[in-house]
């Protein structure tokens, strides 16, 4: 391979090669470009130096690995190895081989606009099991994003930071899988980094120009057949309800329509502005992680054979403990229907930072990592209804941490409705602080170590339930601090009683709702929950 390192001269080719991104259950292969355009610097470090690199800790010499590559050595320091010149506008990639960490939150990085070894923006694969997109300011690195992923020594990544304005955006093996705004530093050099970590580095390559090295894939406005993408309906629930400046939630209504049946396609579409109705034809597995979602989407399976696999939604800004009350820029309106989740590496369904009217309606969900539908974080005006979730132990989670009062008191008001929990063994939701969180006409079946455990002054509101071979239905003494509840006019086969006490706001006293007969409830559930059967 040639070698070229400066400024100017022709584009740089790379060698046409296939790396692996691991993720649960699967290895996406994705081809490198054969060429870019305006190439500002590049190194393979195929004529055995580091010349022009200026190295901060650590111990850093060029190897034979494969080819030629550039290794940083031993895990005791927190090393830094920087190039180049001020350019601005810059995206820098490198192919990346983490080896060993010393300790948690370590990672092996590729660096972004480098004032010196000790001030830049860095995009790391962390043994924490994410990609982490940050900055360094002289002290301990500050996160301004994250997405989950499987990270496993000894496997070549392709790592690429974007830098373009205040815009700044990661790249694992060519997916976008985070992205931040950040205006601290505006122009500096490009780098490498093994934060406590050892990892060898090859083809370096710096441009000018963003976006994926492969030409984005734009959606096509094909509608589908009529009926068979039901994007439109109405919650019942907190979704319904006027508040923080919205009247219901409504997602992608009034944007057009786009049938999407790739990764590439779903993860564009999800994220683009404005009002937007995505129609997802098969199963669509992802490279493991969260992909984030905008405002006003609605994103529906075609049929009933729609569906993501490999990784999972996001909806909500990037975590930020400092935010307490719901920022104006929020994630809003968004709909989630008719799609089956299998195998996420993380959460199937995350909703966090303070986002608000989202309903998740009729899908199927199971064989996740951690949680298959998580609400946290000061989230707000949601409705979970006719999901069918099973083959899964933590199933729901509704509030993610006894210490988060600031962001969650006060909020977290969510409709759980017509799902049937199947042979889920906990958090049918497990409840922090929200209140009222109303758990109405759901079909409880064989859950093994509790249905709804309601905790940390959460205040939940049990009624119309079928609980079928559950020891104990609910409870607001599962851990911790207790929290409140009101269980009434449930059926209880083959069932314990509920543990409740306490008395809880009303649901009536934000929106109306109708209750089916409890007894009826196991039929009308299990007929009706799940994907393919809207309208049914």
């Amino acid at each position: 391979m040639r070698r070229r390192k400066g400024l100017g001269g022709s584009p740089f080719t790379a060698l046409a090669t296939s790396l692996a991104l691991a993720v649960i259950g699967a290895l996406v292969l994705v081809a490198m470009p054969s060429a870019f355009a305006a190439s500002l610097f590049a190194d393979d470090f195929e004529d055995g130096n580091s010349n022009g690199w200026s190295k901060s800790g650590g111990s850093w010499s060029v190897v034979a690995d494969g080819s030629q590559a550039y290794r940083q050595s031993g895990t005791g320091a927190d090393a830094r190895t920087v190039v180049g010149t001020g350019w601005s506008g810059q995206a820098v990639q490198a192919r990346v081989k983490p080896i060993a960490f010393n300790g948690g939150g370590r990672y092996v990085a590729v660096l972004a606009r480098a004032q010196s070894t000790s001030n830049y923006y860095f995009l790391g694969l962390s043994n924490s099991g994410s990609v982490v997109l940050g900055k360094r300011t002289g002290g301990a690195p500050t996160t301004l994003g994250s997405a989950a992923a499987t990270v496993t020594p000894g496997t070549w990544y392709t790592l690429r930071l974007e830098a373009f304005g205040t815009t700044l955006r990661g790249f694992v093996n060519n997916v976008e899988v985070v992205s931040a705004t950040d205006s601290t530093f505006s122009a500096g050099k490009v780098g490498l980094a093994g934060y406590y970590a050892s990892a060898s580095f090859d083809d370096v390559l710096v441009t000018d120009a963003g976006g994926p090295s492969e030409p984005p894939v734009t959606p096509t406005i094909t509608p589908p057949p009529p009926g068979s993408c039901p994007t439109s309906g109405t919650p019942v629930g907190f979704a319904a309800v006027n508040a923080w400046g919205r009247n219901g939630t409504t997602g992608g209504a009034g944007g057009p329509t786009v049938e999407v049946d790739t990764a590439s396609e779903l993860i564009s579409a999800i994220g683009q502005s404005g009002p937007l109705n995505i129609c997802v034809r098969g199963m669509i597995t992802v490279p493991a992680g969260m992909y984030n979602v905008t405002s006003d989407k609605s994103i529906v399976g075609i049929g009933s054979t729609g569906g993501i696999s490999g990784g999972g939604l996001n909806i909500g800004l990037p975590l930020d403990n400092s935010v307490t009350s719901p920022p104006a820029n929020a994630v809003n309106n968004v709909i989630i229907r008719n799609l089956s989740f299998r195998n996420a590496s993380d959460d199937s369904i995350n909703v966090q930072m303070f986002s608000h009217h989202v309903w998740i309606d009729h899908n199927d969900l199971a064989d996740g990592y951690d949680g298959l539908i998580d609400i946290k974080r000061g989230s707000s005006y949601v409705t979970v209804s006719w999901n069918h979730t099973h083959d899964h132990t933590k199933n729901m989670l509704l509030g993610h941490d006894d210490g988060n009062s600031a962001q969650d008191v006060g909020r977290l008001k969510v409709s759980y409705h017509h799902n049937w929990f199947d042979q889920t063994p906990q958090r049918n939701p497990r409840v922090r602080f929200g209140e009222p969180v109303h758990v109405f006409n759901n079909y409880y079946v064989y859950n093994t170590d509790v249905g709804v455990a309601c905790q940390l002054n959460a205040g939940c509101l049990i009624e119309g339930n079928y609980f079928e071979r559950v020891e104990v239905p609910a409870t607001n003494t599962y851990a911790g601090t207790a929290g409140r509840c009101v269980a009434r006019n449930n059926v209880l086969d083959d069932s314990g009683p509920p543990e409740c006490s306490g008395s809880v706001q009303e649901a009536s006293s934000y929106y109306a709702y109708t209750l089916d007969d409890p007894n009826s409830v196991k039929a009308i559930v299990s007929a009706g929950a799940g994907v393919g059967k809207i309208g049914t």
